[in-house]
């Protein structure tokens, strides 16, 4: 017999039925379905519908309620009403019962999930990376309903919280940079750096340079003592890897590519590569990644204090696949994005999230891009507020939307607008 409590849940159901003031100290706090009695699940399901609409809870509103939902035979008839009434004298521990009725809940999940899990993991024809994803959806899901994580604040608390956070940036700010430095001086000055729990969405038009300007944020960050993870959906990590010895050895870039590269380029390429090893960069360019691996993967590194930042190339090859039937690309976008901005604030760590501009932009006066440019823009409903950067400039007439434009103040390779 799985995990169970009647006896709590017939007083719970008798104090709301004989005192006003019950149901509001518990209807935030149980569902009908967490009751394991069939009976008290359709009374407390017919109890919250009443306390929704605002009615007046007493045994005849209760009675007459369960009759007009076709259910008042099945739980036993009137009788069964005025004998739950009858269990308690008043609500003095109804919150206690209510957390106890609570875990009992939990624990049948946790049962049946985790027996389900065994099944899957015993079932060859089922892909382990699966079952490893409905794993941490389990004990996310558990844990959201454990009630541990209060997330609702008082004004003093969040205004004590906001100081010491300010005070923190104080103490960790570098010439105004409170934040993982992106090795561009402008964009370190408009945005304090890549910020914790923000969503940076980075992008261009095809073969205008996403993919080097985030290696040039992930090597930045990393040279900082940032430990970066980079999901790449695009390119072979040793392709990324070839880009960043490239940017630190300036070998030729055609030579190293195409094999022919000098004795000296060879020196310099090994030179770049001793320094790059000991950079906390982790990559992994799995074939198929979806939202859902990104996330267990990072915070199984989170958990080995690997991931302090987090890239992702890029967006629109994110493998969306869904269980739910009319979906559009849209829709599929918006999720991948609302997991992403999720992700961020989860681990409390910047996720930097490329991804393609339309054509339309292509056409605006000057090439400057705007927010609505973002392909399948509706995404961008899909979550809260966000940093945008849009990379390598913006096209102008004497420069394309392709060429790098030097920025000045760095020495480097970008110029970005912060959006």
């Amino acid at each position: 017999m799985q995990p169970h409590a009647s006896e709590l849940e017939e007083a719970i159901i008798g104090a709301c039925l004989i005192e006003q003031e019950a149901l509001p100290l518990v209807a935030d706090k149980l569902r009908p379905e967490m009751f394991y009695d069939d009976h008290h699940q359709l009374i407390f399901a017919a109890l919250i519908a009443m306390y929704q609409a605002n009615k007046k809870i007493d045994i005849l509103t209760v009675k007459e309620e369960l009759t007009r939902r076709g259910v008042l035979e099945k739980i036993g008839g009137p009788y069964t009403i005025v004998q739950l009434s009858s269990r308690v004298a008043s609500s003095a521990h109804i919150e206690y019962h209510a957390q106890i009725v609570h875990q009992k809940y939990l624990a049948r999940e946790a049962v049946v999930g985790f027996n389900k899990l065994l099944t899957c993991a015993m079932d060859e024809t089922i892909d382990i990376d699966d079952t490893l994803i409905d794993a941490h959806n389990l004990l996310d899901r558990l844990e959201g309903e454990s009630g541990h994580h209060d997330h609702i604040r008082c004004m003093d608390t969040l205004m004590t919280d906001t100081l010491k956070e300010a005070e923190l940036r104080i103490a960790k700010s570098v010439n105004g940079v409170t934040g993982i430095p992106t090795g561009l001086t402008e964009l370190d000055q408009k945005t304090g750096g890549l910020q914790d729990s923000d969503l940076i969405v980075i992008a261009a038009r095809p073969s205008v340079g996403k993919t080097a300007f985030a290696l040039h944020l992930a090597r930045s960050a990393a040279m900082a003592g940032n430990a970066v993870a980079v999901y790449s959906l695009e390119m072979q990590g040793e392709r990324l890897a070839d880009r960043w010895l490239a940017a630190a050895s300036n070998i030729n870039p055609y030579r190293w590519r195409n094999g022919i590269p000098t004795l000296q380029e060879m020196e310099n390429a090994h030179t770049a590569a001793s320094e790059l090893s000991g950079l906390p960069i982790y990559v992994d360019d799995s074939t198929s990644v979806s939202m859902d691996h990104i996330r267990s993967s990072a915070r199984l590194l989170k958990s080995r204090n690997q991931c302090d930042a987090i890239i992702i190339d890029y967006l629109q090859l994110c493998d969306m696949a869904t269980k739910q039937a009319n979906r559009n690309r849209e829709q599929e976008v918006a999720q991948a994005t609302r997991k992403a901005k999720l992700l961020a604030k989860e681990l409390h760590i910047p996720v930097v999230l490329l991804s393609q501009l339309n054509r339309e932009s292509e056409n605006r006066p000057g090439g400057r891009p705007e927010l609505a440019h973002l392909r399948e823009r509706s995404y961008r409903t899909g979550c809260g507020r966000r940093d945008v950067a849009l990379p390598t400039g913006h096209a102008t007439r004497r420069h394309r939307p392709g060429k790098r434009l030097p920025d000045r103040r760095t020495g480097g390779g970008y110029r970005c607008q912060a959006a």
